[in-house]
């Protein structure tokens, strides 16, 4: 175990982090349950899509040769043989100047290979006129042209997300191999702290970080185990997270990191015989953020203040469960964007800052100290604020991390 904390950087903490994870394997689901997880397997396509030339549009079937000559003065007839909607095959084989009533998703009748749209005609009970020349294959959806048979669409470790369901529909992949998911366990340190039911008492707070932990694995898909509340003592809580860790694959603890009389996860790390990976980053909020690892399984230990234990489970716990699920995206979405408020404190360590962002704009969420919570509730995102800045104002470039949307592909570097 470190004998001092010297801060390390954002990145490098993040570095040291996911070396650490572990592929848990993989296991198959139902279709239906596959929102959200990480492909184990490439979607391969079995076959062409579409798997037949069809008619991508409400028309006429017909072939551009008979319609060559048209125009405004010169309106070309063409006779009506057949009727089809999708799913339905004609038996007809087109002659001259004959067309096929066609539906949209269609396959078109032999001999076909154009559509007229309805809007392209004048149209009579059983036939119907047009006023230009069309070109084979116009307006024809091709076999193949979306996808080739035998084509890898979608990568292992992809998030599997509505779209994707629509492709693993389409190949008949009723039952989808898939990443395991790691167990969870979360762990609320601290003597002060209230379970959510209970009424207020004097010095005591009610445990907010428990709860807002277990959503935003939620917001992963990723369920948890509740070990409830620890006190401030010190073989009553190693006892807890020894139990805790031999359950899971990663226990997140809050509380208990720092430096007091009575924060004893340093000392609890250290009769684990765990390795301590950092116990300071240059950051704020979180810079007592401390991870350890034991017996190949994580020990994240967050702040007790809400903000930073949020934001200390957006930067090192997120990426490291995604990458032990195999996701080949595994940070925060990254931009840019203008600053709309001052913000002209100091910042010696890196900040992230709770914020609203509206997609050309950004500013602080509120109240925006360590223990705040109300500027998480309404933020959607996180300004970065570089260590070594002197502070911001109206109209500034600055870098965000963006909350709750879809798994980025760059770490951010600090």
């Amino acid at each position: 175990m470190m004998e001092q904390r010297k801060p390390i950087s954002v990145a490098e903490a993040i570095d040291r982090v996911i070396q650490h994870a572990q592929l848990l394997g993989e296991e198959t689901v139902n279709l239906f349950e596959s929102y959200g997880r990480i492909l184990a397997q490439p979607i391969i396509a079995v076959h062409d899509v579409p798997h037949f030339d069809r008619s991508p549009y409400d028309g006429f079937a017909i072939r551009s040769v008979d319609s060559v000559g048209a125009t405004g003065d010169k309106r070309i007839e063409f006779s009506v043989v057949d009727h089809i909607g999708a799913g339905i095959v004609s038996n007809k084989i087109l002659t001259q100047n004959e067309a096929v009533r066609i539906m949209t998703g269609a396959p078109l009748p032999s001999g076909a290979d154009a559509i007229v749209m309805f809007e392209q005609t004048i149209e009579s009970s059983d036939s119907f006129t047009i006023r230009k020349p069309f070109d084979a294959l116009e307006n024809v959806s091709l076999q193949g042209e979306d996808v080739k048979e035998g084509e890898e669409i979608i990568e292992v470790g992809s998030l599997i997300h509505p779209g994707t369901v629509a492709l693993l529909a389409t190949f008949g992949y009723d039952k989808v191999q898939v990443a395991k998911q790691p167990i969870v366990g979360i762990l609320s340190t601290g003597t002060e702290l209230l379970d959510v039911s209970e009424p207020l008492a004097p010095g005591k707070i009610r445990n907010s970080n428990g709860p807002m932990i277990a959503a935003q694995l939620a917001r992963m898909g990723i369920s948890c185990k509740m070990f409830g509340l620890s006190a401030d003592n010190l073989e009553a809580s190693l006892e807890m997270v020894k139990s805790a860790a031999k359950e899971t694959d990663c226990l997140i603890t809050t509380g208990g990191v720092s430096v007091g009389d009575f924060d004893f996860l340093p000392a609890i790390y250290e009769r684990l015989g765990a390795e301590v990976l950092f116990n300071k980053v240059a950051m704020r909020p979180g810079s007592v953020t401390t991870v350890a690892v034991a017996n190949g399984r994580y020990l994240f230990g967050l702040s007790g203040n809400p903000s930073a234990c949020f934001t200390g489970f957006e930067l090192f716990v997120r990426p490291a469960l995604l990458k032990m699920m195999g996701a080949d995206k595994i940070y925060l979405p990254q931009t840019t964007a203008v600053l709309a408020e001052d913000f002209t404190k100091a910042n010696p360590f890196s900040r992230f800052i709770r914020a609203v962002y509206d997609g050309a704009t950004i500013r602080p969420a509120g109240f925006n100290k360590s223990n705040a919570v109300s500027s998480i509730a309404r933020g959607n995102a996180l300004i970065v604020l570089p260590g070594g800045s002197r502070g911001f104002t109206v109209g500034d470039k600055v870098d965000v991390l963006l909350l709750g949307v879809e798994e980025g592909t760059v770490k951010w570097l600090l």
